[in-house]
């Protein structure tokens, strides 16, 4: 910021140094009334978590008059049933034969599709092999084989035959924010997946730190086999809100929060 001083002259104030090589430095402290303004709206979030928590689980397609399995956006209220509690290639299978069941199985398939272990080719098509519908599988692998290609891995810091560089820890992770079913039928749904992602190396020296990002993954569902599987899935950038003020952490409390912290199994 240039600021005059009697002699017409301009003084440059310069940013502070320091923060390591991962992120970015603390934001200097918030004046009393933006800390205000937090403090009213963790209330306003944490009433409208309890009103929203004693209203139970309710179908909102239901209350819209529509049925269960009709195509009417929905809010993810928690129905009460029990997430599923089988597994095909460590990934969540066995669910419900309904919309819910769609919403939840798009909901860990994005996580399995955004996972670090979509870089290596024999997990990759361990995964496949879980979640597409069985005839479509081998187009899938063909496909992906050329996406993961080794130009690909080296842009996302990794050496070329998809492993991790010594010394660094290589993060991909997806994690969704909520589920919307656009179409739906007996057997068949397409449900939207808005996610937040992190991908990059967390390492002292990484030239590819580990950033976030938002996006939205469409999901072609088929009831095939007693379970829902996958016929295509795309992907768009957003929604995404306005990054906030938290100083970026360093490289090894990123590693070791990515290594202590795991995952979940994504319910209605």
């Amino acid at each position: 910021m240039s600021l005059g001083d009697d002699t017409g002259q301009t003084r440059t104030r310069l940013p502070e140094g320091g923060g390591d090589p991962y992120g970015g430095a603390r934001r200097g402290a918030r004046s009393s009334s933006r800390s205000l303004v937090t403090v009213v709206g963790v209330v306003v979030v944490l009433i409208a978590a309890i009103a929203f928590a004693n209203r139970g689980g309710d179908d909102s397609a239901a209350e819209d008059g529509g049925s269960v399995d009709s195509p009417k956006a929905a809010a993810t209220a928690p129905s009460g049933k029990k997430p599923v509690d089988t597994k095909a290639a460590g990934i969540p299978s066995g669910f419900s034969h309904d919309r819910q069941g769609a919403e939840s199985a798009a909901a860990n398939y994005a996580v399995a599709l955004g996972s670090a272990e979509m870089f290596h080719k024999e997990r990759r098509d361990a995964i496949l092999q879980s979640i597409i519908v069985p005839d479509l599988v081998p187009d899938f692998e063909s496909t992906l084989d050329k996406a993961y290609s080794p130009d690909f891995n080296k842009n996302v810091g990794l050496n070329e035959d998809g492993t991790t560089p010594k010394g660094f820890t290589f993060v991909s992770r997806t994690s969704p924010i909520g589920t919307k079913v656009t179409k739906s039928s007996a057997d068949a749904a397409t449900v939207e997946v808005w996610c937040g992602g992190l991908l990059g190396l967390a390492g002292e020296s990484s030239t590819n730190p580990v950033t976030s990002s938002w996006f939205t993954i469409t999901i072609q569902l088929e009831w095939t086999n007693d379970d829902w599987k996958i016929v295509t899935h795309s992907q768009k950038d957003g929604p995404a809100p306005v990054p906030g003020d938290e100083r970026a952490s360093s490289a090894d409390e990123m590693a070791k929060a990515v290594q202590e912290y795991g995952g979940f199994t994504y319910a209605r």
